[in-house]
C-alpha cells in the first residue's frame, strides 16, 4: 500500500540545497522525487551548479529564469507559464535579468543528491 497523500502548506517548506545566488525552498522529498520552489532576486546570478543523476523540471510562476549551461553559447530566458527540462549532471546557473523576482516551481527525479555546486574555473562553455 503507498503512503496517504499529503499536503504541504507554503509556510512549511523549509530552505534547502544552497547555492550562491538563489533561494532553494524544499517542499518534501522521497526516495526518488524532490519537490520545491526557487526564488531568484532581481538581477542575481547563482553560482554553476548541476543535479547530479537526477532529472530536474521548472515551471516559471512569475518573473524571468535565465539558463547558461556547458555546451551552449549564449542563454534561454524562460518566462512565466513556461516549462524548462534540465537533463542531469547538466552543469548550468541560473540569473534574473529583470527587476523583479522570479519564483519557480522544481521537481527533480532521480533520488540522487539534489545539488552539487561546482567552481566557476571547472565550467566548459
Amino acid at each position: 500500500m503507498s503512503d496517504p497523500v499529503r499536503l504541504v502548506k507554503a509556510a512549511e517548506t523549509v530552505p534547502a540545497d544552497p547555492t550562491p545566488g538563489m533561494a532553494r525552498e524544499k517542499a518534501f522529498e522521497t526516495p526518488m522525487l524532490w519537490a520545491g520552489r526557487v526564488v531568484t532576486a532581481p538581477g542575481a546570478v547563482s553560482g554553476w551548479h548541476h543535479h547530479d543523476g537526477n532529472d530536474t523540471s521548472i515551471y516559471v510562476v512569475s518573473g524571468v529564469m535565465r539558463l547558461e549551461f556547458e555546451g551552449h553559447d549564449g542563454h534561454l530566458d524562460a518566462e512565466a507559464g513556461d516549462f524548462v527540462h534540465v537533463p542531469a549532471h547538466t552543469v548550468h546557473r541560473e540569473s534574473n535579468p529583470t527587476d523583479q523576482p522570479c519564483v519557480a516551481v522544481l521537481a527533480r527525479a532521480g533520488g540522487d543528491v539534489p545539488t552539487v555546486n561546482v567552481d566557476e574555473t571547472d565550467v566548459r562553455r
